[in-house]
């Protein structure tokens, strides 16, 4: 009798571990099926990394447009740009960081998001967030793989599309998405790190940046860049600094912004103002020169005799305590050399990462003005670009007015276009990107190559080193069609 219970007692055992035994296999930790929300807030992540990187090896446009300048390792100061694999690493982190997982979120939601309207707000955010990426692609490289970018499983050796080609597609899917966006439903919730879900955000966002992707071409397709300003601005654009798209940072790893990473947690002290960028900001009031632009001490420390000093651009190997430091607490504080403090925060590990904001599009606004494009009183859209960067980076507007004072727009569309890209280089302090390309539109001001730079000014980058050697006939073909692959081929938006 005993025999038997036991055997059943065993039996039932069995039974009960043979009924859920494949739940073994399953691990909780790396699930086979990544839902949609986590592939979005991972490609919008790597998206701000992308944006607000100091690293060497990928965001050098801090470097380029002379905002910061080496103390030590000269190379991307120099613009040895294909040397050091930088665009490599560009081209990778786009299309293989956000691009690729907004694309599996795009596939994942039409499966995991059951709701219809709220299905429709999460294609259309993520699609402008592909639209975004790509437009930094396109505009750092020119003709790039676009129509088969994402076909791996039948394309191998992807072609290369024509830059305006692309361009005009983008700005067509920006549309569908703002036509898409619907206010009264729903979408990412928490998992949207920018704007948590408002899909009426999204959409002001997406205009805004449209208004950006038009003034783009003011010199290559006037028509065009008039109809798409005039359609954004009626669609409903930035109003103010609250409206900025800013990518929320953790105070703590692993999702602290990019440059507390390589600045702070690196332990890097190689990068300190340059002089060319020290001198803008201590002579904009051209009545007193005593008087800095109060944004000064928010965008660098003070040496260590407290005084804000500039180093020459990329001369050798020079004491970074002699020069001004970007600004951050948390990278200035306490250190052995006796840096003073900073009052800013751009290194800080929870600064939030500016993907486009209020001040970039008064200034926008104000050339457009500026071309004739729309009416508008260009003088008052160029004094709120200036005020709303000083409000962003200071929390006050104190001093603002001296900066506009002292720097008028002028009259006449060539002195207003000088006045504007004066001004837009400032206020774009920390967004190279951006600034790189205002500069390479108005060609103000006017930066010098440092007497070691291995190239002219650069208007692009070069194809990956190993675009060259694996996808060769499409990139030869790419080379060709652009008027060569080096630096200074100017892209299809750059026409003076």
């Amino acid at each position: 009798m005993k025999k038997r219970i036991l055997i059943f007692a065993a039996a039932a055992l069995l039974t009960a571990c043979t009924k859920d035994i494949t739940k073994l296999n399953i691990d909780p930790k790396h699930p086979v099926t990544v839902p949609s929300y986590a592939l979005f807030t991972q490609a919008q992540n790597q998206m701000a990394i992308n944006m607000t990187s100091v690293s060497e090896n990928d965001n050098i446009f801090r470097l380029i447009e002379q905002q910061w300048t080496e103390v030590q390792y000269l190379t991307e100061s120099q613009y040895n740009i294909p040397g050091r694999s930088i665009a490599d690493n560009v081209w990778d982190e786009f299309y293989t960081g956000p691009l690729a997982n907004f694309e599996k979120a795009k596939s994942a939601m039409k499966i995991d998001v059951t709701d219809a309207g709220k299905l429709k707000n999460e294609l259309a955010i993520t699609d402008i967030g592909e639209v975004y990426c790509f437009y930094y692609l396109v505009t750092t490289f020119g003709n790039i793989p676009y129509s088969e970018a994402f076909s791996i499983n039948t394309t191998l050796f992807p072609k290369y599309d024509d830059a305006s080609t692309i361009y005009t597609d983008l700005l067509k899917r920006l549309d569908a998405d703002i036509a898409n966006l619907d206010p009264s439903a729903s979408s990412f919730g928490s998992a949207d790190m920018i704007y948590g879900g408002s899909a009426a955000s999204w959409k002001k966002f997406a205009n805004t940046f449209k208004l950006k992707m038009g003034i783009l071409l003011a010199d290559s397709d006037p028509v065009t860049a008039k109809a798409t300003i005039t359609s954004a601005i009626s669609g409903g654009i930035f109003t103010s600094n609250s409206d900025n798209a800013l990518y929320k940072f953790s105070s703590s790893p692993p999702y602290t912004n990019a440059a507390w990473v390589g600045l702070v947690q690196g332990g890097r002290f190689d990068y300190v103002a340059t002089d060319t960028y020290m001198t803008l900001l201590g002579s904009q009031n051209a009545t007193d020169a005593t008087i800095w632009d109060k944004r000064t001490p928010y965008y660098f420390a003070q040496n260590k005799l407290g005084n804000y000093v500039g180093a020459p651009n990329a001369v050798g190997t020079i004491l970074f305590s002699n020069y001004s430091l970007p600004s951050g607490s948390e990278l200035t504080k306490g250190n052995s050399t006796g840096q003073a403090a900073s009052i800013g925060n751009l290194a800080n590990a929870d600064t939030p990462g500016d993907l486009l904001d209020y001040s970039e599009t008064q200034f926008y606004l104000a050339e457009a003005v500026a071309r004739g494009f729309i009416t508008g009183d260009a003088a008052a859209y160029y004094k709120n670009g200036i005020t709303a960067s000083f409000v962003y980076w200071t929390g006050s507007d104190a001093g603002a007015n001296d900066i506009y004072t002292a720097n008028p727009i002028g009259s006449g569309q060539a002195a207003q276009l000088q006045a504007i890209a004066a001004q837009q280089y400032l206020a774009l302090y920390n967004r190279g990107y951006d600034a790189w390309t205002v500069n390479r539109r108005l060609d103000y001001p006017v930066l010098i190559p440092p007497p070691s730079a291995i190239s002219d000014f650069p208007v692009r980058f070069t194809y990956p080193n190993k675009e060259q050697q694996i996808n060769s006939s499409n990139y030869q073909a790419a080379s060709t069609a652009i008027g060569g692959d080096v630096v200074t081929t100017k892209l299809w938006f750059d026409k003076k």
